[in-house]
């Protein structure tokens, strides 16, 4: 059973923390480097909850980031149409 696959989503944890939200992203990518070391340890369950913990903060970065864009996407029309 301790010899299965377990996701760390190190390399999803760095881009989302890059290029969408950092902060969220610093707590994925601290997850995701849990995830190694408890497998070291012999620690499979609580490798699975690390990397699923990392994937969730991934994907509430990346939301974050979606939302960030599209709240500045709006703010630059406003602006074209009022700001003349």
């Amino acid at each position: 059973m301790t010899n299965q696959y377990v996701p760390n989503y190190l390399a999803q944890s760095i881009l989302v923390t890059l290029f969408c939200c950092l902060p969220l992203g610093i707590v994925a990518i601290i997850k995701a480097s849990e995830v190694n070391s408890r497998l070291a340890s012999g620690d499979y369950e609580g490798a699975v909850k690390a990397s699923k913990e990392a994937k969730k903060f991934c994907w509430w970065s990346f939301g974050a980031g979606i939302i960030f864009i599209a709240i500045y996407f709006v703010l630059v029309v406003i602006a074209a149409v009022f700001g003349q």
